[in-house]
């Protein structure tokens, strides 16, 4: 066989394997997620039940297990990172940066709950004063779920400042 026709049977493997939508591709995503953290709990000699989803626009797999907190670290810092080389696990199958966003035994579940919490009660705030007002600190999941509720109650907000010190500023309307 030539080497034309080795590579253009590789294409066509390749592109018979390719997802064909988007929600097809974040479940490939998943999949693969799924895969590393399934060795990782392995290496680690941890049990783990994993659910994978996709949620929006990007894959979302959870972990649940009875004690998986060191998993997840002093204010998720751990977790971040798992999320982060899981990330890089499914850029190195697919080639294609992901969203991918990770939970360890509902952390961020409850996470964003007290930040929705927060946000609401900083728009009433700002509602009530006519002025903007800044939050602490907060990582890029925290302020993400922040801004999303600002919007929803129909305000605007912005992030300031360096990481790891960036934070959400809610403006008047």
């Amino acid at each position: 066989m030539s080497d034309e026709a080795v590579t253009d049977a590789v294409e066509t493997a390749t592109q018979d394997d390719a997802p064909t939508s988007r929600v097809e591709q974040l479940e490939q995503e998943g999949d693969i997620a799924a895969d590393y953290l399934e060795e990782l709990l392995d290496i680690a000699d941890l049990d783990g039940d994993l659910d994978m989803d996709v949620e929006g626009d990007r894959a979302a797999v959870s972990i649940v297990g009875a004690d998986l907190n060191q998993l997840v670290g002093a204010k998720g810092e751990v977790l971040d990172a798992l999320q982060e080389l899981t990330r890089l696990a499914v850029y190195r199958e697919t080639g294609e940066r992901s969203r991918l966003m990770l939970d360890i035994s509902g952390y961020r579940a409850e996470k964003r709950e007290e930040l929705v919490k927060l946000a609401d009660a900083t728009v009433a705030q700002v509602k009530e004063t006519g002025e903007s007002v800044s939050l602490s600190a907060m990582s890029p999941f925290e302020r993400k779920v922040v801004h999303d509720a600002v919007a929803a109650a129909g305000l605007t907000s912005e992030s300031e400042g360096v990481e790891p010190r960036r934070y959400v500023v809610v403006l008047p309307a």
